[in-house]
């Protein structure tokens, strides 16, 4: 098979300020076409097999974003939109990777590229576990969930644990880390719609709460009577702010992990309750996954472990995965921002023939 001499790629074109366009003069992605370069030395060729999609992506491309107020430099307009990948080896000259072997790497929505071979990491074949799952249980979903459940809010056994977002990728970990690693008290899922919440539960939540139910704010007071010690934040907004009436005096602690229910606005709805951090001396502390990068290796073989013991799901059962031509990429994405995925979203691309 003759190699790729060109690619495919959705470039920024337009920075939003609310929800991303993706038709019309002020669309925000913009298909083109590309010139590969030739290999140097210590390069591989990628083919993209799977996209991760993550409602942190939608963070790097703000209109508003402040560059130096990000954790990662923002996407700047004219290159590829940046993404996690699982990708084929099609060519290389470095030692380390050979044709046909699968890797991760950040090739972000482009269906070829070459990258330094020293930014790669190979997969490994784990009896019973979809390769899929790199990219969410496995990859930085379970780390985040990991780090921010143990590390960032300290839950424990004698703690009752409330997760937002707890059908997503990062939330549905957080569930299970809970409850089946941790052995926390009692976990309280928050998702929207009863099938969603129906398989929260089936995670390991005790209960989950649909948060598009009319008595949603009587359901989560029942749900927390006598108050609880953590609270993991998906989502921000409007839970966040009741969260912050429901967190136990002294103890309350909260991990500050997303905010995707505010990604999409300009105007944020802003905090009504924040005399509850104050007058119950409540701990919130934000953070990202890469804080944690010296004890990735560690914390992966944890997550592979509690895998192997079926403490966490790391199957289809976790994961949304939506296989589709390369032109539909952006759509695929989208798709997180309404409410379309169970679990970890990822797009397995078509290729003709």
């Amino acid at each position: 098979m003759s190699l790729p001499t060109t690619t495919r790629q959705w470039i920024l074109t337009n920075k939003p300020t609310d929800l991303p366009v993706l038709s019309g003069p002020s669309q925000t992605f913009t298909l083109q076409t590309h010139s590969l370069p030739s290999l140097k030395p210590h390069q591989v060729l990628l083919k993209s097999l799977y996209i991760s999609n993550d409602p942190a992506q939608r963070g790097w491309i703000g209109a508003n974003v402040d560059p130096e107020r990000l954790y990662v430099p923002p996407v700047p307009v004219g290159v590829p939109m940046y993404a996690r990948c699982i990708c084929q080896v099609l060519s290389s000259t470095a030692d380390d990777f050979n044709e046909g072997e699968t890797v991760l790497a950040n090739l972000g929505w482009t269906e070829y590229g070459i990258l330094d071979a020293r930014g790669l990491q190979k997969t490994q074949d784990i009896e019973g576990v979809g390769i899929t799952q790199y990219l969410g249980a496995l990859g930085l979903t379970g780390l985040t969930a990991l780090y921010g459940t143990r590390d960032i809010a300290r839950a424990s056994r004698e703690d009752t644990v409330v997760v937002s977002g707890a059908a997503g990728a990062t939330g549905s970990m957080v569930v299970q880390i809970a409850k089946n690693m941790i052995g926390c008290k009692r976990v309280i899922g928050i998702a929207g719609g009863a099938e969603k919440c129906k398989w929260v539960e089936s995670i390991g939540a005790d209960v989950c709460l649909d948060y598009k139910a009319p008595n949603f704010k009587d359901d989560l007071i029942k749900a927390t009577d006598g108050y609880v010690e953590v609270y993991y934040d998906n989502v921000g907004g409007e839970i966040l702010d009741l969260m912050l009436t429901r967190m136990k005096s002294r103890h309350g602690r909260i991990a500050a992990c997303g905010a995707i229910a505010e990604y999409n606005k300009s105007d944020g709805s802003g905090i009504k309750n924040w005399y509850e951090v104050i007058s119950n001396r409540i701990e919130i502390k934000g953070f990202i996954v890469f804080d944690f990068a010296p004890k990735f290796k560690e914390a992966t073989e944890q997550l592979v472990e509690a895998t192997k013991e079926g403490k966490i799901k790391s199957d289809s059962s976790n994961e949304t995965v939506v296989e589709t031509d390369f032109e539909r990429v952006p759509e695929v994405w989208m798709k997180l921002f309404e409410g379309g995925n169970k679990g970890k979203l990822v797009t397995k691309l078509k290729y003709p023939g």
